[in-house]
């Protein structure tokens, strides 16, 4: 019962810091910068907090990211032994561009709790807690579009598929379109494409297709919290990820289940970089700026939308 509701506001606020930090480079054309600004400054705030904390998933192994990579001791060293799954700016392009979508994110966990996924390639699947317990990777899109639609009590022609719009997935679009569902194809950011379909805001019914392994593991921590569904299947490109995937204790040819890969009680927080249809974007005022986060508990279910408003010359003095 470590996550508690201090706590969900604890880490909310590095998320907040990413936001802010990745946002004044929003539209400017420079992802790497975005990228840093938002590593950094979720680094600094997640070292406030009084918890022993290990990332989990992160930036990179210990000598691709000169922080946030895996392994790394974060907090103060204090209090309950906490694993931490980190993307500080999800959807660099997005931001680098200006486009709609990028946040920042972070799942916590009891130590033990989220899978070590390798940063390799992984095919998933992602549905509203409605359809949980229809869906299964080893059956064609088909299949599981006709199961998805029957527990949601809606025809075929009226669900809608969230896709990452890549050359991989050509044949799945073209699946889905014969199948004759919707599809909403995005260049980017398939953490918060994971959670569209469990917004019933978002009009998207589930997401399919092949996205990384560890932004696989933030989202199965997010739709623990509301009670959806997901499945996640390792992709390796080679046989040098397959050795790598073995070493770490994954085995490509599982099928992982939304237990499997976060378990117990965990906590999602996200904060809005760019505006899209879950949290609007860091807005800039003279002296501060305004963002929009929401924070997510698995134990109580309850999902906080949060608006604040930061000031920053009060910020440098606290």
């Amino acid at each position: 019962m470590f996550l508690t509701r201090n706590y969900a506001m604890e880490f909310v606020r590095v998320t907040e810091a990413a936001a802010i930090g990745a946002a004044h480079f929003m539209g400017r054309g420079d992802k790497e910068s975005a990228d840093g600004a938002a590593t950094d400054a979720m680094r600094s705030a997640i070292n406030t907090i009084e918890f022993n904390g290990e990332v989990v998933i992160g930036e990179g192994e210990m000598d691709e990211a000169p922080m946030l990579y895996i392994g790394e001791k974060v907090g103060t060293g204090k209090g309950p032994h906490l694993d931490i799954a980190v993307d500080p700016l999800e959807g660099t392009n997005i931001c680098a561009t200006g486009g709609s979508n990028s946040i920042a994110v972070i799942a916590v966990a009891e130590h033990g709790n989220f899978l070590h996924a390798p940063d390799m390639y992984m095919d998933k699947i992602a549905v509203p807690a409605d359809a949980k317990g229809a869906i299964d990777l080893r059956k064609t899109p088909t299949e599981n579009l006709k199961a998805i639609a029957k527990a949601r009590g809606k025809d075929l022609q009226e669900l809608t598929a969230i896709v990452l719009d890549r050359p991989r997935h050509e044949k799945l679009i073209a699946e889905i379109r014969a199948a004759g569902c919707r599809i909403m194809l995005i260049g980017d950011g398939d953490v918060s494409a994971a959670i569209a379909p469990c917004d019933p805001k978002s009009g998207i019914d589930v997401l399919f297709g092949i996205g990384g392994a560890p932004e696989g593991v933030i989202a199965a921590a997010a739709l623990r919290c509301v009670g959806g569904d997901f499945q996640g299947k390792l992709v390796p490109q080679n046989d040098e990820e397959a050795a790598r995937a073995r070493s770490m204790g994954a085995d490509v040819n599982k099928i992982y289940t939304i237990d499997d890969l976060a378990k117990g009680n965990v906590m999602f927080a996200a904060t809005g970089v760019t505006t899209g249809p879950l949290l609007d974007g860091v807005r800039f005022f003279a002296g501060g700026a305004y963002t929009h986060s929401v924070v997510m508990r698995s134990v109580t279910g309850t999902v906080r939308h949060i608006k604040a408003e930061h000031h920053f010359e009060k910020k440098r003095l606290a």
